[in-house]
């Protein structure tokens, strides 16, 4: 009997074997004994696969995640006013997140539709960057100080579409990172980049990220392109980074949440004395 071939890529395979053990796809509530939980997520202008625009099913997904400091790609209206697309009275009432502030777009929740969440602490800089390329792409850089004195720098963009304009894009939040102080910094957001070879921007990123693991986030029913990323500029400063992969999380975007947690109380004295 001949053997069955297949032209299958080996990852959407392994999503299809994946698919069957996904289950309820049920979460426990994070243990913040183990330091805090970072995410990010695109939410997708809060439009799901089944093409309804739900914002409330969107921030269901978010406190369901819950957690400490989160990045929303395509949180506001792209044209026109940039009207933010989510209740944040709700979300400041059923998640206790609150947005970064930033300015110069009355009534959008973030810049070039990047919103940082955050749970607890102080807002010490914000950095507004809006990045080359043929689309409205930015990036926005939040540095954090905890409640121990702690700080540590978020960086939350969103890559555009064509090759050409990721790389520009990667060079420019090296090169601004390159400039300021060196602390613990995280790099999270939708980088539209799912290739690892010579064509990668992902490769300029290593310079400071290094190159973590490929964690499949896209489309949201049956993920094979890992194009969400979180990344640290210190090894041992993350946790393993994996899908909030639930039924609902399913359905309310194209994109699957994709969460870490920040081992920041867990550097070597050295490294804190950089940070403050």
């Amino acid at each position: 009997m001949r053997e069955k071939r297949t032209n299958l890529p080996t990852n959407i395979l392994a999503s299809i074997r994946a698919r069957k053990d996904r289950g309820a796809g049920v979460h426990a509530p994070h243990d913040r004994a183990k330091g805090m939980l970072v995410a990010s997520y695109n939410v997708h202008k809060c439009v799901g696969i089944d093409g309804k625009f739900d914002p409330a099913r969107t921030s269901h997904v978010i406190r369901e995640i819950g957690a400490d400091v989160i990045a929303l790609q395509e949180a506001d209206t792209r044209f026109g006013e940039r009207r933010g697309l989510l209740d944040l009275a709700w979300m400041e009432r059923e998640t206790g997140l609150f947005p970064v502030p930033i300015s110069g777009v009355a009534k959008a929740h973030g810049w070039h539709g990047n919103v940082v969440f955050f749970r607890e602490g102080l807002v010490r800089d914000v950095h507004q960057v809006k990045l080359p390329g043929l689309e409205p792409r930015g990036a926005l850089i939040t540095e954090l100080e905890l409640k121990d004195g702690s700080a540590f720098r978020i960086i939350a963009a969103h890559l555009g579409l064509l090759n050409r304009s990721r790389h520009q894009q990667a060079r420019v939040i090296i090169d601004i990172l390159r400039s300021r102080d060196e602390q613990p910094t995280v790099l999270m957001g939708d980088l539209n980049e799912w290739r690892r070879g010579d064509r990668s921007s992902l490769n300029t990123l290593a310079s400071v990220f290094g190159l973590p693991a490929a964690v499949p986030s896209f489309p949201s029913r049956l993920p094979v392109l890992a194009l969400d990323r979180i990344m640290a500029n210190r090894p041992g400063l993350l946790d393993t980074v994996e899908t909030h992969d639930t039924p609902l999380a399913r359905l309310a975007s194209d994109h699957l949440p994709i969460k870490a947690v920040l081992k920041l109380g867990m550097l070597p004295a050295s490294d804190h004395a950089e940070a403050g």
